[in-house]
Parts: C-alpha cells; sequence; structure tokens
C-alpha cells in the first residue's frame, strides 16, 4: 500500500505541475521515464534518498507523500454547489479528503471495511428521462424502500451497497458531493439544507455513484431540482422518482382536477409527509404528466417555499448529526487499539476533544476508555 500510495501521490503532482514523465526523470537523475512509470504504478520501490530528493525538488513536505489521511490524486470529486469559488471548494475538498482517507486507512484495520458491492442502472447519457425515472422506480422497489424512502435512502446506500454517507458541515453553497475512490464510494451532504434539499442531493449523488462509469459526473456542478446539463437532468429524474416514486404519489388521488389553493396545500402537505420539497414534488408531477407544464408554472414559488411554512408556523429544523455511526465507530475502535490519538482523531474532524466525546455519546458509540 506505501509503495502504490506514493507512486501515486508523485504522479499527481506531476500532473498538476504539468510535467511529463520524461522532465521526472531528468529531475531524479534516472536514465529514462520507464523508472518513473514504474513507481507511479507502484511497481518499483521509492528509495528513502529519492522520497527525500522529491522532497527537495518538488517543494513539498514529506507527509505529502506519506500521510495515509490524505487524499492526493486518489479520489475523484464531483460537487453540488451554487456560486462557490474555485480556491473555497478546493479547500473544502482538501479537508473532507482527511475524513475520507482517515476511514479508507482505517476501517480494514479494525474490521469494519464494507465489501464494495458496486452497482450500474445500465444507463448512459443517452438514454431517456424516462429511462432514468424507471430506473429510480426500480430501485426504490428493489430495496423496499417504503412509503417515505427518504426515511432509509441512506441507511439502504450505506448497509446495502457499502457507500460511506456522511453529514457535515459545509461552507454556505455547497450541498453535497460523490467521491470515488478505487475501493470505497462516499457521498457527502451538508447538514445544514432543509431536510428535503438534503434527501434530494443524496438521491442525485447515489445516481453519479451508480452510473461514474458510463458518464463520470463533472467535477462541479450547480445545485439545481431542475435543469442541468443532460447528466444532471438524468441524476435529477432518478432522484425524483426514487424518492417519489408512482405508488407513493398515488396515494394522494387526482392532482390535476384540484383548483389552484387546494393543489397548493396538497404539494407542501404531501412534500412535508414524503421528506421532500413541494417544488421538487411538482416537477415530479409534471414528469409523470400528473399535472401539466403550464399549471405547474403558474403555481407561485414563495407558495411552495419551505413547503408552505412561514414563521412560526415553520417546523423547528433539527440537523442531522455530523458525520455518520458507521464512521463514528470506526473512529472510536481507532482510539481505543491505539491506531489513532484521541487529540489526533479530534483533530482530524475538527472538533475540540470534548465535542468528539458528545459526538461519540451521540451517536451511541460508546466512547473509547481514553476519554
Amino acid at each position: 500500500m506505501a509503495t502504490q500510495l506514493i507512486g501515486a501521490r508523485i504522479k499527481a503532482l506531476r500532473e498538476e505541475r504539468k510535467l511529463s514523465q520524461d522532465d521526472l526523470a531528468r529531475l531524479f537523475g534516472f536514465k529514462d521515464r520507464q523508472t518513473v512509470s514504474a513507481i507511479e504504478t507502484g511497481e518499483r520501490r521509492v528509495t528513502a534518498d529519492e522520497l527525500l530528493l522529491a522532497v527537495e525538488k518538488l517543494g513539498v513536505p514529506l507527509d505529502y507523500f506519506t500521510d495515509p489521511f490524505l487524499l492526493v490524486g486518489e479520489g475523484r470529486f464531483s460537487w453540488r454547489q451554487t456560486n462557490v469559488g474555485s480556491g473555497v471548494l478546493g479547500a473544502y475538498e482538501r479537508n473532507a479528503g482527511r475524513w475520507i482517507a482517515a476511514f479508507r486507512a482505517i476501517a480494514p484495520q479494525v474490521g469494519r471495511a464494507s465489501p464494495l458491492l458496486r452497482r450500474a442502472l445500465g444507463l448512459t447519457r443517452h438514454s431517456r428521462f424516462e429511462d432514468a425515472m424507471e430506473a429510480g422506480e426500480r430501485f426504490a422497489a428493489e430495496f423496499d424502500l417504503g412509503e417515505v424512502p427518504a426515511r432509509r435512502l441512506a441507511e439502504v446506500m450505506e448497509r446495502e451497497l457499502g457507500i460511506l454517507v456522511l453529514m457535515v458541515d459545509a461552507f454556505e453553497g455547497i450541498s453535497g458531493a460523490a467521491c470515488r475512490l478505487p475501493e470505497l464510494d462516499v457521498v457527502l451532504i451538508n447538514r445544514h439544507e432543509v431536510a428535503g434539499r438534503r434527501h434530494f442531493d443524496l438521491a442525485h449523488e447515489l445516481f453519479h455513484i451508480l452510473t461514474w462509469d458510463a458518464m463520470p459526473p463533472e467535477h462541479s456542478e450547480e445545485a439545481k431540482e431542475v435543469g442541468g446539463n443532460r447528466v444532471e437532468q438524468l441524476a435529477n429524474n432518478f432522484a425524483s422518482a426514487v424518492l417519489m416514486p408512482k405508488a407513493a404519489l398515488a396515494r394522494y388521488g387526482e392532482w390535476a382536477e384540484l383548483g389552484d389553493d387546494d393543489l397548493i396545500a396538497r404539494l407542501n402537505a404531501a412534500a412535508d409527509e414524503l421528506l421532500v420539497t413541494a417544488s421538487a414534488l411538482k416537477w415530479r408531477l409534471v414528469a409523470l404528466d400528473w399535472l401539466k407544464p403550464a399549471r405547474a408554472r403558474a403555481i407561485s414559488d414563495a407558495a411552495l417555499r419551505n413547503n408552505g411554512h412561514v414563521g412560526r408556523e415553520a417546523p423547528k429544523a433539527v440537523p442531522p448529526l455530523l458525520f455518520s455511526k458507521p464512521f463514528m465507530e470506526v473512529i472510536g475502535l481507532a482510539v481505543d487499539e491505539g491506531r489513532i490519538s484521541t487529540r489526533r482523531a479530534a483533530g482530524l474532524l475538527d472538533l475540540t476533544v470534548e465535542d468528539l466525546t458528545d459526538l461519540f455519546v451521540a451517536h451511541g458509540v460508546e466512547p473509547p476508555a481514553e476519554l
């Protein structure tokens, strides 16, 4: 693992600096680029002297090549964001990469590595939107998500598909992300988004995880429930069908025959029950041809904002706990077994030791004896 890790990071840094393998061979004093290629693929071990030379010549700290709690050139991210600058997004990605890399490194050591059960939806960027919706309906049925699919979606992703789902504190404008590693799939969700948006983001990122090889997503995309490029539109149609399958919507009776006020009231009430946004529900009905586009456009966005809750009527928003129980279990076992110190674990998660203890308790995880 160490040889592969160092080789992958040398390659990542070379590509970041826009250097060729020949350039790097000259920098290291190798006879040809084949030696660099062998290092980057993990076929050849880097000697201690060569590693120190890399630190000197490439101007990075030794940890860049050796720290297992970093993601350097190994993870591919796809972010859902709105008006977030590349610098801010890049800084947050590096921070999130530490949590993901820590889990990747520690979980196998404490016997908690989930089997990677990658599935494919059989869709391509040329698939019809109806195909994406049918795939979403099949997913909800196959995994028995029930009458309110949003309630069980994260659990199914973790337990049935081996996807690490993390609820995180993120900068304003960052909704979440999907991350693909050779040995791990991860979804990050901004826990401070309203519940309906969180669930939609989760289902949307699930689509990217399940179709990554067929249609790799963009590194950064605008967080929209409607619109975007074709891949994002497919993802939105899939997400809507997972969270709002036809069987769940049929319980509410006819939609098109309702008067405007009754339609708005039903959209808001049903969205509350399904844990989605009323706006997403409206456009899901349009996609099913249960509501005409002109009728949908005539409904004021203001009437559906926050599912119709305003002022004191709005339910108290309690964000989900930070990270996830499986994640915290791995961190706790690592501290208990002496694989990581309490202070390093707290620093890794951007918490104080006291907050780390409280988070273990909140997740129902026995705090390590050291705490």
